[in-house]
């Protein structure tokens, strides 16, 4: 029986990763239970597993921009420690990265071999990381880049929107910025699907499908909740200024999924149709 360690476990998609394997044998250690920095720690944690799943993130875009050494830590030096321990074991590893590893200028969707070329901090440690274990692990790893993840099992955007509506009749959202909503419960059984069709090592996209600003995204999610999208006012980029600077266009091609004989994931609408159904933006 294949044996599964997921680090980062307490985490929105950790918790996801947890349900998509049910009924499996999975070890499920959070921040507080695994320092991935750690390296005799995570050699111990990951002996006797066939595969590590690495969902621990430092995910404070902004705050990497004054930290980056704090970000770095867990960002690349934690992948980096993955990768070894994971070799040492013979086991396979999924490394959870991300759209910041692009700069965001482009205007069709990113290929998985395109290079990498961040814009901030949080996307240079990425990248760093991404490095690292292609360095490390080539022939045994694979890179799942995320973005614009929402889900159950956390804070995120689409719960921030919907938590506004009770406060404010109308909220301001950007049309600048273009991406792929992705529900973390989607990505979960990908992740897993993934591993379960023994598809070659590298880079895959894990996110929904289609593309939208967030404004698209606000609206289909008032929509969704039985709220007016009309309360949804757009805006540009201009009017949040933030330490760190965000891609302007975040969507992710899917070849590779298509490569290893494995379906890419479903349009973001009809996912967050399935989410809201399921209770996910309720929660």
């Amino acid at each position: 029986m294949t044996r599964y360690l997921i680090t980062g476990a307490a985490g929105m998609l950790g918790q996801d990763l947890q349900q998509a394997l049910a009924g499996r044998d999975v070890t499920a250690l959070s921040r507080a239970d695994l320092d991935i920095t750690d390296q005799d720690a995570v050699s111990a944690a990951v002996a006797g597993h066939d595969v590590v799943i690495n969902a621990a993130a430092y995910t404070k875009v902004d705050d990497a921009e004054s930290d980056e050494a704090a970000a770095f830590a867990v960002n690349a030096r934690g992948p980096e420690v993955l990768a070894t321990a994971a070799v040492a074991a013979g086991a396979k590893l999924v490394h959870v990265s991300t759209d910041y590893v692009f700069d965001g200028n482009g205007t069709s969707p990113y290929a998985e071999d395109e290079p990498t070329d961040p814009i901030g901090a949080y996307g240079r440690t990425k990248a760093a990381g991404e490095a690292a274990v292609r360095a490390i692990a080539p022939d045994s790893s694979f890179i799942v880049r995320a973005a614009w993840l929402y889900g159950a099992g956390g804070p995120n955007f689409a719960k921030t929107m919907i938590r506004l509506a009770g406060s404010h009749d109308t909220v301001s959202v950007v049309t600048d910025q273009i991406g792929q909503p992705t529900w973390t419960g989607d990505l979960a059984r990908q992740i897993v699907a993934l591993l379960d069709a023994d598809a070659p090592a590298g880079i895959y996209h894990g996110t929904n499908g289609g593309e939208g600003s967030w404004l698209d995204f606000t609206k289909a999610i008032y929509t969704e909740v039985g709220l007016d999208p009309e309360r949804v006012l757009p805006t540009d980029s201009s009017a949040f200024v933030r330490p760190a600077p965000r891609p302007a266009y975040s969507v992710l091609g899917h070849d590779a999924w298509t490569r290893a004989g494995i379906a890419p994931m479903r349009d973001w609408r009809e996912a967050l149709h399935a989410a809201a159904e399921a209770g996910v933006l309720s929660s």
